[in-house]
């Protein structure tokens, strides 16, 4: 995504952001609405096109004007993820936002047995989303009931997962192995139950150290631009003096 660009943002954009660690998606779409806002004083449709975790970073693509009618277009579209699997230990919501919660046997692990496990999760696969998801559950996100303490029933759902490969297999100084990974999938992947998923495969558990989202269809994350970027462009827009700032959408 150029920042050298000519920018309509009330016509419509498709920005493609790199979104940070911490940030959620709804954080990073509040800044552009606010940035949008008191720029050019228009109330804009603004969104996102698929969320992102707090702790996951990468291409997150939205949507302003008129192109917001074009989200579920791309929320369908297949999407590619880099990360990091520790094994040996999982934490409640099987990534990094909270603390070890326990941990399992590793001493029979090794590379070929780690490398062949992601055999069974190619193709199309049944899976259980995460109880720390944004899923309903007779009204109530998921992730609100986990966190008071509460069971939660999700049913299975079909996803398919086209390429699963492990590009670095290591133990690590606590005892624990790291498993570099690259996850191409469709829409409604939850890369944290395949971390999940994986961990009991190989016979221990799992969890996410790390994740980036790196494509949706055909952007790529080396086309996004940060916040603070967008923020220089939004910043430096000539605005015409008769503009009557009218919202046309």
């Amino acid at each position: 995504m150029s920042t050298s660009k000519t920018y309509d943002f009330v016509a419509g954009e498709i920005l493609l952001i790199d979104k940070p660690l911490t940030w959620t998606s709804f954080d990073a779409v509040k800044r552009i609405r606010g940035l949008l806002y008191r720029k050019l004083k228009v109330k804009l449709k603004v969104g996102h096109a698929g969320t992102l975790d707090p702790l996951a970073t990468g291409l997150l693509i939205i949507c302003t004007g008129k192109m917001t009618k074009r989200i579920d277009e791309f929320q369908a579209q297949e999407k590619e993820y880099t990360g990091t699997f520790r094994i040996g230990a999982t934490t409640p919501g099987f990534d990094l936002e909270m603390e070890i919660d326990e941990t399992f046997p590793t001493a029979h692990l090794n590379e070929d047995l780690i490398r062949s496990a992601t055999a069974q999760f190619t193709g199309q696969i049944e899976q259980v989303p995460p109880h720390f998801s944004a899923i309903k559950v007779d009204g109530k996100r998921a992730y609100d009931l986990a966190r008071a303490g509460k069971e939660s029933k999700l049913e299975a759902r079909t996803v398919e997962i086209s390429v699963f490969e492990l590009t670095r297999i290591v133990p690590n100084e606590a005892g624990l192995w790291e498993a570099d990974f690259r996850v191409v999938c469709s829409k409604g992947t939850y890369i944290r139950a395949l971390a999940r998923d994986f961990g009991k495969a190989v016979g221990s558990g799992a969890h996410l150290s790390a994740l980036r989202r790196t494509r949706i269809g055909a952007f790529q994350v080396a086309d996004a631009i940060s916040l603070e970027a967008l923020t220089e462009v939004v910043e430096t827009l000539n605005i015409p003096e008769n503009s009557s700032g009218e919202n046309k959408n």
